[in-house]
């Protein structure tokens, strides 16, 4: 079970939802917690996030949301600290020689609204979002909660090595993962972890080492055409509407893959202004995902020509940009059995898988490959947790009692990885 603090700091971020590149009072309360503790080094906000991001939103949101962390308790030398949007952290434990281990949590929220009544656990208890249109309907107030608690069990310990713990920003939008891997900071990463809860399995199973993400690419396309009096001339007209509805159609008929399963979506139109006027302008956003990385691009590459194609077919022109990506990635088997061994001897732990496939997306995956690329080992751990609502719904919520498990499991797997050095 997770120390009376650690329920409080996760009911707190709970309070306080916020979306990619918006997390201010989440990484000033990230910031807090790892002040109090006795670490090697703290990185945060420009310092931990490398190359380009995408997804930021103007000055004028990102300025509203700092204010509104400000107002919530933030302290304004950690928020300068952000400024731009530039979230996140990263802490360090140096333990002597031994191998450099790395775990990685989210902090981002959901443009969801939170269910209210006594009937959510959340609202009953009085740590329902503050922040309307907004909630940790995923569970990442408790990933940053189980984060802070896996530092104070390394501490703890006779771990020999280093650890690293990465406050990821803007999992969510699929956009807060490459620029932490282009950080540097995982150049010299030899095993890294990232967990998450829920995920469909109960409180006391724990998954080993997740498999079977969809690489994902989600994409935005604005069409543009001539507007027209819909009754009187509507021939002088080029519709965007017509435009953005074929696209849509076609979409859908994109092939499937011989090599593997493929995915596609259009979540979000928007345009038009009266029934008596040919729309000039329409925007659509959707994403597209594959098995592996390569059945992505395959399907973006289409999803691309259809795109061009339906704007001609109306005569309009179509911009299309990408709001954000995640490639594909596996879990090692030897960090697998790592965390088999571990969870196979941690009090709580009801039922014990070794993979389960995820069947969606993680931008964990580009931390995961950066890694592997540079001849480590990487494994995604599901801890499960009983939440009475799916994931992305207002009224979910996650077993306390998760953290506690989660944070045994994993400070268990850190220690042992480095302790044996699979």
């Amino acid at each position: 079970m997770a120390s009376t603090d650690l329920v409080d700091l996760r009911r707190d971020l709970h309070r306080h939802p916020e979306p990619a590149w918006r997390e201010f009072y989440t990484t000033a309360r990230v910031v807090d917690e790892l002040e109090k503790r006795d670490l090697d080094a703290r990185y945060v906000g420009r310092e931990v996030l490398g190359g380009d991001r995408v997804g930021v939103p103007d000055d004028a949101e990102l300025d509203a949301w700092r204010e509104r962390a400000r107002a919530a308790g933030a302290r304004t030398d950690v928020l300068d600290r952000l400024d731009g949007g530039y979230t996140g952290a990263v802490a360090v434990v140096e333990r002597g020689e031994g191998p450099t281990v790395g775990l990685r949590v989210d902090i981002d929220a959901l443009p969801i609204e939170e269910a209210a009544g006594d009937g959510h656990h959340p609202a009953a208890a009085g740590f329902r979002s503050e922040n309307a249109g907004y909630m940790h309907a995923c569970g990442h107030d408790a990933h940053t909660a189980i984060g802070i608690g896996v530092l104070d069990a390394v501490l703890d310990s006779d771990f020999a090595g280093t650890l690293k713990v990465f406050f990821q920003p803007g999992e969510e939008r699929i956009v807060g993962g490459e620029p932490m891997a282009n950080s540097g900071h995982l150049d010299d990463v030899d095993y890294l972890f990232a967990v998450h809860v829920g995920l469909d399995h109960p409180s006391g199973e724990v998954v080993a080492g997740i498999d079977g993400f969809l690489a994902v690419s989600q994409f935005e396309a604005e069409f543009r055409g001539a507007s027209a009096h819909a009754g009187a001339r509507p021939e002088t007209g080029d519709n965007a509407m017509q435009a953005a509805a074929a696209a849509i159609g076609n979409l859908y008929g994109i092939p499937g893959h011989s090599e593997g399963a493929t995915r596609i979506n259009v979540g979000v139109i928007e345009g038009g202004t009266a029934t008596n006027i040919v729309p000039e302008r329409v925007a659509i956003e959707g994403e597209v995902r594959g098995e592996t990385t390569a059945l992505m691009e395959y399907m973006n590459d289409e999803a691309r020509r259809i795109l061009d194609s339906a704007a001609g077919m109306h005569g309009c022109e179509v911009a299309v940009g990408t709001l954000g990506h995640a490639p594909s990635a596996r879990s090692d088997p030897e960090l697998r059995g790592v965390v088999a061994d571990v969870a196979d001897g941690t009090d709580g732990v009801t039922s014990l898988l070794e993979s389960d496939r995820l069947g969606g997306s993680e931008d964990a995956t580009f931390l995961m490959r950066h890694v592997q690329e540079r001849g480590g080992k990487a494994a995604y751990v599901g801890v499960g947790t009983d939440h009475p609502g799916g994931h992305h719904t207002p009224t979910f919520d996650v077993d306390e009692d998760t953290i506690g498990l989660g944070i045994d499991v994993l400070a268990g797997a850190i220690a042992e990885t480095a302790a044996r050095r699979p």
